[in-house]
């Protein structure tokens, strides 16, 4: 730092109250922390900020998990970057839509058409939800996000994230969806991109197809039973199933090859119970000898698992399960006996639940349900946000590659996420897991209504009927489009959805479709040229470990086909936060945590101090104790800058010359020592060490040095008190700025006592700037000990602090060390009489002797 003319502006009582409101207008209207795109590519260190959903509220692992990348995004500020730190919002999507339909009391119905006029109801009531248009419903979508979207701001802002307001976006703007479609077009024109009409996990309730990275495992009871088929030589085959409703929908029997009590079934066929349909008995790996009887039934579709039979064994496909997750009307192909359709009937139209116990009712009845049910507690899969278990149903999606069918791919996907820096290391670990794991490619169409819509017409034939090998796509110049509101390129919206016209694809993109591309839509790809040539790739995705598999593997995934590289060079991972008993903290169990009102009662900067104490990839639980450390250190960087500043006055240099006696150069000497580490571990982005040594340090200020020179700085008629008041203002200036990235708002405020502009435009202290210093941090360390020694003295004696000491003995092999610092022990510990004696390799000691009349 280099000397200032400044006037001094201490406030009388500084305090915490309205602190953020003061400093966010002035950073706002300064423009502190825009972005100078004027700066060269390697000037620019550029972040991938994750776009919150917004479906409600932030909650406190936003503010954890936030707070370290802005704490980052401080840092690299402060070493000379320009940071390229934008803010997105993830508005599309499931999330989105139940949140419209609960608040609004709406649901979303295609097949009513438009009102220019529509109010939502007054009162709304979300079990009575007012049917609307699917435009009527997107408006009302756009009305309730926006809004959102102000409280999410206001909250960011109140927390003091660094971000440069004029680069925002949402995941449904029209450059976001101009963005994912152009990019769904340039996949499909290389073939990465596809549609298939095949066997889709699927969510009966929200009546969408799911992918396989939005999948979770719920316990749920359920049931063995144990049921009989029947060979041609009319002896049982029995099998044991969780769901015999699946009946009518089996095509085979499956058992292990190795298994010898079915060897003699291998290529032969069996009858099913009540329907008397003839199906195979195939041997495959997969088959678990040890479940159950050691035989199990293909059903089209019940699991994953009879995908990959149905597939490699190419059988036939009876599906009985609709779109609704109820059993259809029609009976499948080869359910031929009367017997087998009157019993089909039974079933028709009944949900899951109905079908089973009907299932179970006429199995007794014809005598094949061996015994009673064996009650179990199995995992069942369902979508995250679902409240069902999923089926499988044949359907028409479009799909992506991502290396589950295709081992290049895979390969390629694997080494992008080696040449990627993981902070911390082992969390590639997961990324590789997912991506090895992958049994498909990634299904990104969804059934809903507020998305970016797939830029796709079809023609129609004679019969009305799409052809879908023959799509009608966009110039790129057009987009965004909206196939269900805009007419197909050469027609007319006369010609929609009649013979020989056309029909728009009604499907919306997967949301992580649209987010896949957040470095591309907040760095202007294809739309900002010179901007996105300066920011990608991006220096750092931040982000939770829960989404690696799905945001950070999907963003990878986007990037290696677009642009032939990873969309950043390294990826810090935040943990997860734990209730108060150490569980994860999520909507689905109802302990979350909103953070307004611990941002009022503790402030932002010890929310942030709580949040800063949380180690990338390290779980955290939520620690109001920790916020009230955070809290006390705020207050007490105020006080003893106040108490500083009065001390040294505005005369008084910055400047390492300045500083001759032994005490202050050791000062300064451990102070550098504090910057270096705390230097090195932001580097690292170790935020958690380098708030703890920078921490460390202050502490060792205020409860030593700052005792120990008291006396000496007040003396303003000799150099030994103007090198303290210089050594004072020297450390004041570097803990102002070490303090900066995590407690933003309180190193402001100090900063402003005794500087024009912000500490967050100023340079990141440097160890060059101690380069005049040549102090030994053990002289401090010494004249510390034996002054506590004096202390406990005094305090065994119930003794205010300010009271005599007759004499001071002090003993041990670091009194030269000690002895450097005579003057400011004396002083401080208002001793008389003060001896030294060497002793090699004995601990440092003090023998203190209090007046007699003590006592």
């Amino acid at each position: 730092m280099t000397n200032r003319s400044r006037s001094f502006h201490v406030p009388d009582k500084p305090s915490l109250d309205g602190i953020e409101a003061k400093w966010a207008d002035v950073w706002d209207e300064s423009g502190v922390y825009h972005f100078d795109r004027t700066k060269n590519r390697n000037e620019i260190f550029s972040i991938d900020t994750p776009p919150p959903t917004v479906s409600g509220s932030l909650h406190i692992g936003h503010v954890f998990s936030y707070t370290h990348t802005d704490i980052i995004a401080r840092f690299q500020r402060m070493q000379g970057r320009s940071v390229f730190y934008p803010m997105g919002w993830d508005d599309n999507g499931l999330p989105t839509e139940r949140r419209v339909q609960n608040y609004y009391g709406v649901r979303c119905d295609p097949s009513i058409p438009y009102d220019p006029d529509f109010s939502p109801p007054a009162k709304p009531d979300p079990k009575r939800q007012v049917p609307v248009s699917r435009r009527n419903f997107i408006e009302l979508c756009d009305r309730l996000t926006a809004e959102d979207e102000k409280v999410f701001e206001g909250i960011w802002r109140r927390l003091g994230l660094s971000v440069d307001w004029r680069y925002t976006y949402a995941t449904i703007d029209d450059n976001s969806r101009a963005a994912a479609q152009r990019a769904f077009l340039r996949n499909l024109a290389r073939g990465e991109a596809y549609m298939s009409e095949a066997p889709t996990l699927w969510d009966v309730t929200f009546r969408t197809a799911v992918a396989q990275a939005e999948l979770e495992d719920r316990e749920r009871q359920g049931a063995y039973h144990k049921v009989s088929f029947h060979r041609d030589d009319g002896e049982p085959v029995y099998i044991m199933t969780t769901r015999p409703e699946l009946l009518p929908a089996c095509v085979a029997l499956v058992a292990h090859p190795d298994d010898e009590r079915y060897q003699d079934l291998f290529g032969r066929s069996v009858r099913s119970p009540v329907f008397d349909v003839e199906v195979p008995v195939k041997a495959h790996h997969l088959a678990d000898p040890e479940k159950g009887s050691g035989i199990a039934m293909i059903c089209t579709f019940g699991d994953i698992t009879d995908v990959t039979w149905w597939r490699e064994f190419q059988l036939e496909t009876r599906s009985v399960i609709g779109w609704d997750g109820r059993i259809v009307p029609t009976p499948p192909p080869g359910l031929d006996s009367e017997a087998g359709r009157a019993a089909y009937a039974r079933l028709a139209g009944a949900t899951v639940h109905t079908a089973r116990e009907r299932m179970v009712e006429m199995l007794r009845e014809s005598g094949e349900l061996i015994g009673e049910p064996e009650s179990l507690t199995h995992p069942v899969k369902f979508y995250e946000k679902g409240d069902k278990p999923l089926e499988i149903v044949t359907t028409r999606q479009w799909y992506l590659s991502n290396g589950g069918r295709d081992a290049e791919v895979r390969d390629a996907l694997l080494q992008r996420g080696r040449e990627l820096t993981w902070y911390p290391q082992h969390m590639r670990t997961r990324y590789e897991n997912w991506a090895e794991g992958l049994t498909g490619d990634w299904l990104i169409s969804r059934q809903r209504f507020f998305g970016v819509p797939f830029p796709v017409w079809y023609p129609l034939d004679s019969e009305g009927e799409p052809r879908y090998d023959a799509p009608i796509l966009p110039e790129e110049g057009t987009l965004p489009v909206d196939p269900s509101s805009e007419a197909a390129p050469g027609y007319s919206e006369g010609q929609r959805d009649v013979p020989g016209g056309f029909t728009g694809d009604s499907d919306v993109m997967d949301t992580w479709a649209t987010s896949s591309l957040s470095p591309q839509i907040a760095g202007g790809w294809e739309r900002d040229n010179d901007l996105f040539e300066r920011v990608f790739p991006m220096d750092l995705r931040p982000q939770g470990q829960d989404i690696i598999r799905t945001w950070l593997f999907c963003t990878v995934v986007r990037s290696h086909f677009e642009h032939g590289g990873l969309p950043w060079n390294a990826t810090a991972i935040s943990g997860w936060i734990l209730d108060p008993d150490r569980k994860k903290m999520s909507k689905s169990r109802g302990n979350v945590v909103t953070p307004i009102d611990l941002l009022e009662r503790y402030s932002s900067d010890a929310i942030r101090y709580w949040a800063a104490n949380g180690r990338l990839g390290t779980d955290t639980a939520l620690d109001e104790g920790q916020m009230k450390v955070g809290r006390r250190l705020s207050i007490k960087i105020l006080n003893a800058s106040k108490f500083v500043l009065k001390v040294a006055g505005e005369e008084t240099p910055s400047d390492p010359a300045a500083v001759r006696e032994p005490l202050d150069r050791a000062m300064l000497a451990a102070l550098s020592d504090a910057v270096a580490d705390a230097t090195a571990s932001l580097r690292e982005f170790e935020h958690t060490r380098a708030l703890e040594r920078v921490e460390r340090f202050f502490w060792e200020f205020c409860d030593d040095y700052l005792e120990l020179v008291k006396s000496r700085a007040y003396d303003t008629s000799s150099e030994a008190g103007a090198s303290a008041r210089s050594a004072l203002l020297i450390a004041l200036a570097t803990l102002n700025r070490l303090f900066a990235p995590f407690l933003p708002f309180v190193a402001d405020e100090v900063w402003s006592w005794w500087h024009d502009g912000s500490v967050h435009a100023e340079p990141w202290p440097d160890t060059a700037e101690f380069g005049a210093v040549h102090g030994d941090p053990a002289v401090l360390t010494a004249a510390s000990e034996v002054l506590r020694g004096v202390r406990k003295a005094k305090s065994e004696a119930q003794l205010s602090m300010r009271a005599e000491v007759e004499r001071a003995a002090v003993r041990g092999e670091n009194v030269p060390d000690a002895r450097a610092a005579e003057s400011d022990i004396a002083a401080a510990g208002n001793v008389n009489d003060l001896s030294f004696e060497a002793v090699d390799g004995a601990e440092l000691s003090v023998d203190v002797t209090l007046p007699e009349t003590v006592g």
